[in-house]
């Protein structure tokens, strides 16, 4: 079997989705579940574009459970990093959407943030085979918010530090996963510090660093050999190395935002996948790796689900060359 290339650690949920748009939590009468949660929606990404995948996470010994690992297996997902809990649930968020389609989490239901089974991921449980043959370990920053996962962050960092594994962050804050969200920031930045790649959308930049300029993000995290901020329709700007640039977004008919970002992050790894990361010290190929991530981001907003959404890599050339004067 293949080695995964690229682990992602983190949330995999369902995402019940608003059948009926424009509506709030309240009025929304009937709900449509989608498998989600960021890090998990990366890995199908990446095997639907061809680069092997490990999934690190924890779920309940519940039936949504088993169908989000059944799902991770059907994809081409590596599942050994998949952990189980006996007694917590797997995590459901219902998600309303505006009548554009664009989406706002609005809560957990019955049940805490705390209670669910992700917050339990296992530090002394991961699986260290993996990180020995990985490139690439894929970050989030929700399971920050709880002791037992901060501790598997922690260790995976330790493990990715041991066997030189690239670190990709994307922010993705959600401060109602946060039982206090104050906290985040600090922990967040702290986290910054062992971050080689930095994906964040404006909002999320402005809020982290006063400014939303790729650039002075950089430059301010030493560390970092790449930074991508995200403006959904207004396009993404970038520092790779040496070279920075502004992308405009491709103009599609958006159904479902929910998959977008992890979407953009997936085209983006798989990219270093396939040429290195050396290739980002060409200006070109650097707007190029670009450009591909945006390619996939906007191909995953045109139909519903962020898993269900994802090209494969046929598709997103496919759209790059009917969009070639665009973006």
């Amino acid at each position: 079997m293949t080695h995964p290339r690229v682990l992602c650690l983190g949330e995999i949920l369902f995402d019940l989705l608003a059948e009926q748009l424009g509506r709030s939590l309240e009025d929304v009468e009937s709900w449509t579940p989608y498998p989600g949660g960021a890090p998990a929606n990366v890995a199908c990404a990446l095997v639907k574009l061809g680069t092997p995948s490990g999934f690190i996470g924890c779920v309940g010994e519940d039936a949504p459970g088993n169908e989000l690992v059944k799902l991770l297996q059907d994809v081409g997902v590596d599942t050994k990093g998949v952990q189980r809990h006996p007694t917590a649930p797997t995590r459901q968020v219902y998600v309303t959407r505006s009548l554009e389609g664009d989406r706002t989490f609005a809560g957990f239901g019955e049940l805490d943030t705390t209670e669910f089974a992700d917050t339990h991921l296992s530090a002394s449980n991961l699986p260290v085979a993996l990180f020995e043959e990985a490139d690439f370990l894929v970050l989030g920053t929700l399971e920050l918010a709880y002791p037992d996962s901060k501790e598997a962050i922690a260790q995976a960092l330790n493990l990715a530090d041991q066997y030189d594994v690239k670190i990709v962050l994307d922010v993705n804050r959600r401060d109602m996963f946060w039982p206090d969200p104050s906290v985040s920031k600090p922990l967040i930045l702290e986290l910054l510090k062992h971050v080689d790649f930095l994906k964040v959308a404006e909002e999320e930049a402005e809020w982290l660093f006063d400014t939303m300029d790729a650039g002075a993000i950089t430059y301010r995290l030493d560390s970092v050999e790449g930074v991508l901020v995200t403006a959904g329709e207004k396009g993404c700007a970038y520092c790779l190395g040496e070279n920075e640039g502004r992308l405009g977004a491709f103009s599609v008919p958006v159904v479902d935002t929910t998959g977008a970002g992890d979407g953009f992050v997936a085209g983006f790894i798989h990219q270093l996948c396939q040429h290195g990361i050396k290739s980002l010290t060409d200006a070109e190929m650097a707007k190029r790796v670009v450009r591909y991530a945006s390619a996939v981001g906007a191909t995953c907003a045109m139909k519903p689900g962020a898993i269900a959404s994802q090209p494969t890599a046929a598709q997103v050339e496919e759209f790059l060359g009917k969009m070639k004067d665009e973006g």
